[in-house]
């Protein structure tokens, strides 16, 4: 790992949420003078949760890079095959192990680590409020556990920092992945164990970690290693703690309105008044995905992330068109909000007849001053309770419990009014499969999907996947040549 990302930035410990921000400017400020007190605390911890909204930083990795673009969801789009070649490359499975696109990706989640780890580490010490101590070493956990939870489902195993590193283990080797793994339950156990319930947070702190996000990412986790009955028994608290609920209306759901609703479990905030810039990327607080994703020509944006025709026909694959496209796509002919009607001319005659819709922002909710672009205000809605459905359909499979699997993945399919599913065997865990791909489509879940369940090879073989390597991603080549080879490389790059 780079010293960079083992240095505090105590310039950035202002908090990262739309509505507890605070960004009173700190001055003659000191690693010595500073953790001293409880407003130090929450400033730590805020500087842990800023790391989350790290988009480009200095390069792109959005999660949609991986999630979508690396799937049969959507290709990478742009102006063309020279804009952004690597990500071009890494979607065919061509892509090269010097790219700024996964140093920045690998580089964001260990900065995220480290904040995290300061948090842990000069927290305890503080005389403050036990419950909010409590609370703050709660959200450093998860942030921590957040962290290695991409860089494992990325790279597989990693260096193990679960303290701040000393100058002699900078040069700190890979653990293995199951090592990774446990320390992630671990943390987000101990997490779930200490943080309030969603209802309990006050209007104030709107954003924050809580129970809720920390269970439904542990889930996530079990999935992964294949904890069945683990993750079936986490999944089900959250079912029953009725903290959460679908939206009635799924097209609700990525409206501006629809930030942080009844189904929002884990949503990284963004704003569109933070004043950030192309130059400063790691103190932005607004959204560079708005304008990534939105079409070119009037629509201001620049035309990533593409649907595929094969995403777009599952769609119609049960003999009628599932009524969550018109929320996920926009079609030629179709309004783009205020920006005007969608037409191929309309986007500089760029090729591409589909464009995602999740994350376009209408012109009247552009930044109220400085540039547009680097201040999005969509959030990223990265656990919903449609996802925790889902995976406790898929555990509850898994343990043989089909009619609970039935259960969950039917209200999910009853929100949108489409008929229940009856299905059994290998014909219920396909539908469960399918579910997740149409109701969680183009949020960044699908390659991920498809590698942790074994169908990565099956379902991208024709675009160049192969099997026992392209699960995993390649490691940056600045870490193994900065640690001096401590750090090995991936089998086949």
């Amino acid at each position: 790992m780079k010293k960079s990302i083992l240095l505090l930035l105590l310039l950035g410990l202002g908090a990262c949420q739309k509505d507890f921000l605070d960004k009173k400017p700190i001055v003659g400020v000191t690693e010595e003078n500073f953790y001293r007190t409880e407003e130090d605390a929450i400033a730590a911890v805020n500087a842990a949760y800023a790391t989350l909204q790290f988009q480009l930083s200095p390069a792109g990795h959005f999660r949609w890079f991986w999630g979508d673009i690396m799937s049969d969801d959507s290709f990478k789009g742009g102006s063309g095959d020279n804009d952004v070649n690597t990500l071009l490359q890494l979607e065919n499975f061509q892509g090269p192990v010097n790219t700024d696109l996964l140093e920045s990706e690998w580089g964001a989640d260990y900065e995220g680590i480290y904040r995290a780890n300061v948090v842990l580490e000069k927290v305890p010490a503080i005389p403050m409020d036990e419950k909010v101590k409590a609370r703050i070493l709660g959200e450093a956990k998860f942030i921590r556990a957040w962290n290695f939870y991409n860089l494992v489902t990325m790279f597989g195993g990693v260096p193990l920092a679960d303290h701040v590193l000393a100058p002699s283990e900078y040069k700190m080797p890979r653990a293995s992945a199951d090592e990774v793994w446990d320390l992630i339950e671990r943390d987000l156990s101990e997490a779930a164990s200490v943080l309030p319930r969603r209802s309990e947070y006050a209007l104030a702190d709107l954003g924050r970690i809580t129970k809720g996000a920390a269970q439904a990412l542990l889930v996530k986790s079990y999935l992964w290693r294949k904890k069945w009955s683990q993750a079936k028994e986490s999944a089900a608290e959250i079912i029953a703690s009725n903290e959460y609920q679908l939206t009635a209306n799924y097209a609700d759901i990525f409206t501006l309105d629809g930030e942080n609703n009844e189904e929002s479990v884990f949503e990284i905030q963004y704003m569109n008044a933070s004043g950030g810039n192309w130059g400063k990327n790691n103190a932005n607080e607004g959204s560079f995905t708005n304008v990534f994703q939105r079409a070119r020509g009037q629509f201001a944006g620049y035309g990533f992330n593409i649907p595929t025709q094969d995403f777009v026909d599952e769609f119609f694959r049960e003999g009628f068109e599932d009524p969550r496209l018109k929320s996920t796509i926009f079609r030629v002919g179709e309004p783009m909000g205020d920006r005007g009607v969608f037409t191929l001319s309309a986007t500089g005659d760029m090729p591409f007849i589909y464009y995602p819709k999740k994350y376009f922002n209408n012109k009247s909710e552009d930044a109220p001053f400085g540039d547009p672009n680097p201040n999005g205000g969509s959030n990223d809605r990265v656990i919903r309770y449609a996802d925790v459905l889902l995976m406790h359909a898929e555990a509850a499979y898994q343990t043989g419990d089909e009619e609970g699997a039935r259960i969950s993945l039917n209200k999910v399919r009853a929100r949108v009014n489409i008929p229940a599913v009856s299905y059994s065997g290998q014909a219920l865990l396909d539908a469960i499969y399918r579910e997740r791909r149409i109701e969680l489509g183009l949020e960044a879940h699908r390659f991920f999907d498809l590698v942790r369940t074994g169908r990565a090879a099956q379902v991208l073989g024709s675009a160049g996947f192969v099997a026992g390597k392209h699960e995993l991603f390649p490691i940056p080549q600045s870490q193994i040549l900065a640690t001096d080879g401590a750090i090995n490389q991936n089998p086949g790059y």
